[in-house]
């Protein structure tokens, strides 16, 4: 057992977290399949789009906190919905008055509703004002190099990069140019949109990923807490086999057993 895994958390701003899959909260059919996909799930970190989904700041409606109560999660507000770097901060300062000065977010300014891409001017520009009001930002971004390292260099303290669009479930489409922002990266790197399917997880990990963020996988699954556990393992055997180190790809066949001192 000498070369298992000791204690390997994901570290987000000072933060240790055992478990390296992060949810949402959107699109289940009520709030009871929620809660119990995010338990089968694991998941430690769960995102919630503050413009979406009742917090507090609507008393007379369900409340997603007494499903997913903050003293057994950490909960990542997020600008989900937003267009513009105005709209982002005004949400992020609306959510952190509603949970009590909470300052960790996740941070999307979204170009168009078709594609649901990020708007990378005004991404940037809602993180220099977050960064410097005191915010603990994660953001989601597209897979250009340059940019997440102009973030991280801003301060955020997270960057996530799109596997694909969100909610399409195509899988990790750029692999090569996600592999191009972890080499760069001090901060974690996290796939944030495109997993469809417990494979699409597994390669992430297995790329060196800090962490995949999901929501549209497990809740538009046919059956979202099996997908939630799915998720689940797979997260945790991406990870295992990228510390394993796979083993070298070859051209040729190679034995499995030995083929000097055969008997005859």
């Amino acid at each position: 057992m000498s070369d298992q895994p000791q204690k390997d958390e994901l570290v987000i701003a000072g933060q240790s977290y055992g478990s390296r899959l992060l949810v949402g909260t959107g699109k289940y059919k009520d709030l009871q399949e929620t809660g119990e996909a995010i338990t089968a799930s694991g998941a430690e970190i769960v995102t919630v789009a503050v413009r979406r989904t009742n917090i507090g700041q609507n008393p007379d409606e369900p409340n997603l906190l007494d499903v997913v109560s903050p003293d057994k999660y950490t909960i990542l507000p997020n600008t989900a919905g937003c267009y513009s770097a105005d709209d982002a901060v005004r949400t992020c300062r609306l959510a952190r008055e509603l949970l009590d000065g909470h300052d960790l977010v996740k941070l999307e300014v979204l170009g168009d509703q078709k594609t649901l891409y990020p708007n990378i001017v005004e991404t940037l520009s809602a993180a220099e004002t977050l960064v410097k009001d005191g915010f603990k930002v994660m953001v989601y971004t597209n897979d250009d190099p340059i940019v997440a390292k102009r973030l991280e260099e801003i301060g955020c303290v997270a960057v996530m990069p799109l596997g694909s669009l969100i909610g399409s479930g195509l899988g990790i489409v750029n692999p090569h140019n996600i592999r191009l922002i972890m080499e760069e990266a001090q901060v974690p790197i996290i796939v944030d949109a495109g997993v469809g399917t417990a494979s699409d997880a597994a390669v992430a990990m297995e790329m060196g990923c800090a962490g995949v963020l999901m929501n549209t996988a497990i809740a538009a699954a046919q059956k979202p807490v099996l997908m939630a556990s799915a998720m689940r393992k797979a997260v945790e055997a991406g990870r295992e086999a990228y510390l394993a180190g796979r083993m070298p790809r070859r051209a040729y066949a190679s034995a499995s057993s030995p083929t000097s001192g055969l008997i005859n």
